[in-house]
């Protein structure tokens, strides 16, 4: 199988042109076969057939979290004899969502993954380790594995935490790759910088990562990135997908931003009045899947901020790059007359030493207004901390936060519950 399609370096006009007609096909298969879009087809009175180009989509309504939510089984487009495996989202932000997959939508979601992981310069009989979980309901760990498997490679599952098991394995079975949560790698430099491991010479030279931003919009590293490869001088590769999307953008050895996969999914960037933004500009990323036959989506709004990169990629792939997210739409917040997502505030956080765990509170105050509360959990408290940290706050931000210390194990205890599947670092409290 063909792991670098053509299609991913043809000329825009090609690839818009190839889209359509794939949107043709998909907007069939929902009025066949769609509750959900059957309703909103007749309701809105939707002519399908007139729905010929990317810019037609328009016509169309958005779909967004709280409709998946309310009408969840009416998005399934299978009988449940056909589903072989359920999926929840995370919850990061609202209620799970139950979605079903198909045999076919796994073998999309593998090769989906080995799209990703051959951009990432992987290859057959590369080892893979890794450090996020498999089940809990969770599409990730699972889609990792099997697109692994369909390039050629090898899975070590550990799952996520325990460094010592971590690297007792990478000791043992010399794999040649990580896919973990970047912050974590951090913890596992720590513990074999505390257990005289000489990790540097390890048989590990790249990291997959997921779930945290490596760089700034401009693609350099941000300051996590920045100490990870200060620390241990491996390649990174940042990823981002979603439950929903079925779909990852992930970066490719130049390092500027996941690759669109156009047989898998239409991209839109979207204002907060559903219209689509100047071309460089921030919006809403809105997808609608290809090819999905458990539950596919229709210009569904991810609530992810992000802007597009159209031009050709040194790498040869001519498909357009997401930049990475810079935050949730509804994490958006207004502190001391500056615009925030927690994202810049973990960036400050993960890259200052000697904290071991922290939250992110975010409150609204009488005059209707956000204010920031940052916990800290540290082994060494004490006010030339605090106002060292402020100082980093402002420089990065131009604001700090209001910062105070927590006992390590209680912020552990809120930040890794038993139904979570992530930690939890931002907790909002606005009405």
């Amino acid at each position: 199988m063909n792991f670098q399609p053509k299609i991913e370096r043809e000329p825009q006009s090609v690839i818009k042109k190839f889209q359509e007609q794939e949107l043709q096909k998909m907007l069939f298969y929902l009025k066949s076969n769609s509750p959900f879009y059957q309703r909103l087809f007749q309701k809105e009175n939707i002519d399908i057939l007139k729905i010929k180009t990317l810019e037609d989509l328009r016509l169309i309504p958005v779909t967004h979290k709280e409709d998946l939510q309310q009408h969840n089984s009416d998005f399934f487009c299978v009988e449940k004899t056909k589903i072989v495996d359920y999926i929840t989202t995370s919850g990061t932000l609202s209620d799970p969502t139950t979605f079903a997959m198909t045999d076919k939508d796994l073998d999309r979601l593998a090769y989906n993954e080995a799209l990703s992981f051959t951009c990432a310069g992987g290859y057959p009989g590369e080892i893979y380790q890794l450090m996020t979980t498999i089940d809990k309901r969770f599409m990730a760990g699972l889609a990792y594995f099997l697109g692994i498997r369909m390039m050629g490679g090898s899975v070590i599952r550990v799952g996520n935490g325990i460094p010592e098991l971590q690297w007792d394995t990478i000791q043992r079975i010399q794999p040649n790759a990580i896919i973990c949560v970047p912050s974590f790698i951090l913890k596992i430099i720590k513990y074999a910088e505390e257990h005289n491991i000489d990790y540097k010479k390890s048989s590990i030279k790249k990291a997959v990562c997921i779930g945290e931003n490596l760089r700034y919009d401009d693609f350099s590293l941000n300051l996590l990135g920045k100490k990870i490869k200060e620390k241990w001088n491996i390649e990174l590769y940042s990823t981002y997908a979603s439950t929903e999307m079925s779909t990852t953008f992930c970066e490719c050895s130049e390092g500027n931003g996941g690759h669109h996969h156009p047989e898998l999914i239409i991209c839109e960037l979207l204002d907060s009045d559903d219209n689509n933004v100047h071309e460089g500009d921030f919006g809403e990323l809105t997808i609608t899947t290809l090819g999905v036959e458990g539950m596919p989506l229709l210009r569904f709004k991810t609530g992810d901020i992000c802007r597009f990169h159209d031009e050709p990629c040194a790498c040869g792939r001519t498909t357009k790059r997401i930049s990475p997210i810079i935050g949730r739409k509804n994490q958006m917040i207004k502190y001391k007359g500056t615009t925030l997502y927690p994202a810049a505030i973990f960036d400050v956080l993960d890259n200052t030493d000697d904290i071991e765990n922290y939250l992110v509170e975010v409150s609204s105050n009488e005059i209707g207004t956000d204010d920031v509360v940052v916990r800290i959990g540290c082994k060494t408290p004490s006010e030339y901390f605090i106002k060292d940290l402020k100082d980093r706050f402002r420089a990065k931000l131009r604001v700090a936060p209001t910062i105070q210390f927590d006992d390590i194990e209680v912020i552990k205890k809120i930040q890794l519950p038993e139904i979570k599947r992530k930690p939890v670092k931002f907790i909002d409290k606005r009405n």
